[in-house]
């Protein structure tokens, strides 16, 4: 009877031993990508998941990370708030994902941010440029929150400098107040072109719902604006620069990343200007290389959300390797304190967890996209 007991406190006791040695040492190393694959900007989405989960192919053929293989993890968040929150909390809580590439929307990323800074997962937006992602109420960054992207009140400015030196003096400002992300580039590009001599001659607010913006546009027409700033997403920008062209508005259409897609209208949208975080022009040899990749794998160029996905997957990946642990609070510290060679340029994090570095500026002229100019920080 005793030998029975001992040989079972001892096997017990393998069992409680093998419990406690961490599975995931010897498995794979999860990345979840949260991409709005549904919703108001599915293009968006599919470029964001693209873009991700080619850098983690990559890195799988050369052997993984830490000697262990990568596994996505991809969950529809739809550039609305509470899919992204669920989105979250699933891939965290089922899951067991220690790190997160997305959301793609600020309005997204904002609560996902909270979330992952709570539970002290690492978070890396590719592309949400509302500074309020990175930052805690007391305006100090979020330990584990990064983005890959350049945020609003740079891109703003880049964009009321270039048009003031295109030699306009006047701009109408149309904005979703609902949406973050639109909202923080209007009030950035107002303060930048006030500041520098240039008059607001009308600012108009519409939601996400509308279809019509025929009276808006009227009053952009009445006022003689010279420019029109618009800095929605394209699936807004398609509506308001058809229905402008019907109205006869002269003003010159601009906006920021958010026109940045395969379905904008370029017919609608032609001759209007918005600033990005890459141009597939670039000559930079690792922007070819990149460009070459993704064509050989998706058949197409690649847009910058497929680009910034790209760069922080590879960021968040290096940074583990630098890590040398699958340990997020060591994950979070090689991010902040590493130089990055990324194909949007070469990325170091200022104390807010933003990139330091250029943006391009780029017009939508005879059906295409063609890279203006590159303006440094």
């Amino acid at each position: 009877m005793k030998s029975r007991i001992v040989v079972s406190v001892v096997l017990l006791f393998a069992i409680a031993l093998a419990a406690c040695t961490p599975a995931a040492a010897t498995g794979p190393i999860k990345i979840a990508h949260l991409a709005p694959l549904s919703g108001p900007v599915p293009t968006f989405g599919a470029s964001t998941r693209d873009g991700g989960l080619l850098a983690m192919e990559e890195w799988n053929a050369k052997g993984g990370v830490l000697g262990r293989k990568l596994e996505a993890i991809v969950e529809d968040s739809q550039c609305t708030p509470d899919p992204a929150v669920n989105a979250a909390n699933k891939v965290i809580d089922q899951d067991k994902v220690h790190y997160i590439v997305g959301e793609t929307c600020s309005k997204a990323s904002i609560p996902v941010s909270e979330i992952a800074q709570e539970k002290g997962v690492v978070m890396i937006s590719p592309t949400s440029t509302n500074p309020t992602v990175t930052l805690k109420a007391d305006g100090t960054a979020k330990d584990y929150v990064f983005r890959a992207c350049f945020i609003d009140p740079f891109q703003g400015a880049v964009m009321a400098k270039f048009a003031m030196g295109k030699g306009y003096k006047t701009a109408f400002i149309m904005l979703d107040q609902g949406n973050d992300y639109v909202r923080g580039l209007a009030e950035a590009f107002e303060k930048a072109w006030t500041e520098m001599g240039g008059q607001v001659v009308g600012k108009e607010t519409y939601t996400s719902q509308d279809t019509d913006f025929s009276a808006i546009l009227t009053k952009v027409a009445d006022s003689k604006a010279e420019v029109l700033w618009l800095p929605d997403y394209y699936n807004i920008v398609n509506l308001v620069a058809a229905q402008a062209k019907e109205k006869g508005v002269t003003a010159v259409l601009m906006g920021g990343d958010g026109w940045d897609s395969s379905d904008l209208d370029l017919k609608a949208a032609d001759g209007g200007y918005f600033s990005n975080h890459y141009s597939p022009e670039d000559t930079r040899p690792i922007v070819q290389e990149w460009v070459k990749k993704y064509q050989a794998k998706y058949g197409s160029v690649p847009d910058a959300l497929a680009t910034l996905a790209y760069d922080a997957t590879n960021i968040l990946i290096a940074a583990i390797e630098k890590a040398g642990a699958d340990d997020p609070a060591k994950v979070k510290d090689a991010i902040a304190s590493g130089t990055f060679e990324a194909v949007s340029g070469t990325i170091k994090f200022d104390q807010y967890h933003n990139p330091i570095k250029s943006a391009a500026v780029l017009q939508v002229k005879d059906g295409k996209v063609s890279f203006i100019e590159s303006v440094a920080p």
